[in-house]
């Protein structure tokens, strides 16, 4: 869990093939054709069908969490939230948005990047704009949530500098 730029993907990837489990990003199953989002009614039970149908596991990437209502939470062990700073996110956000718009790379069923992404200021039109008004909202989600009761059964790590990336990514070689 994280804002965009955090390396969400990145780790799961990494984790997944520690694992040797099936990685699951969300991303590629909420934005269907020309960017529009799957009803929630469809998409949850897809999810929900995916990590049923790994009984040795999956790492699932991605901040769905209200779309899929808790629903991976309670099939899961291990929470890993990715809070990296502002300064740390921000450049990583923009010159990925520079690379995928300019060079037209393919993301998810047919999209790429819009150019929006460069100039929108609504957040709902620009990743860049999102990665930046969403970050305390993600934040304080998942510190309220890392609290709430109803996940004490949970393992939570946060991750809150590059370093700390880096020492969890390595210690799965070990």
């Amino acid at each position: 869990m994280g804002t965009p730029g955090n390396g969400k993907t990145t780790l799961a990837r990494t984790l997944a093939k520690a694992l040797d489990v099936k990685h699951i990003e969300l991303d590629a199953h909420f934005h269907q054709p020309d960017w529009k989002s799957p009803p929630h009614d469809e998409f949850r039970p897809k999810i929900v069908a995916l990590v049923d149908a790994e009984p040795n596991g999956w790492v699932v990437c991605g901040n769905y969490t209200q779309a899929l209502d808790g629903e991976l939470w309670r099939r899961a062990d291990t929470v890993i939230f990715m809070d990296l700073p502002r300064r740390v996110i921000m450049p990583r956000v923009i010159r990925r948005t520079l690379r995928r718009v300019i060079t037209r790379e393919e993301l998810w069923n047919g999209n790429r990047e819009p150019w929006t992404n460069l100039y929108h200021w609504d957040p709902e039109r620009n990743i860049i704009r999102w990665a930046w008004v969403m970050h305390p909202v993600y934040r304080e989600r998942y510190e309220q949530a890392m609290h709430d009761p109803q996940w004490e059964e949970l393992d939570f790590v946060r991750l809150c500098t590059p370093a700390a990336v880096r020492w969890f990514e390595e210690s799965l070689d070990g």
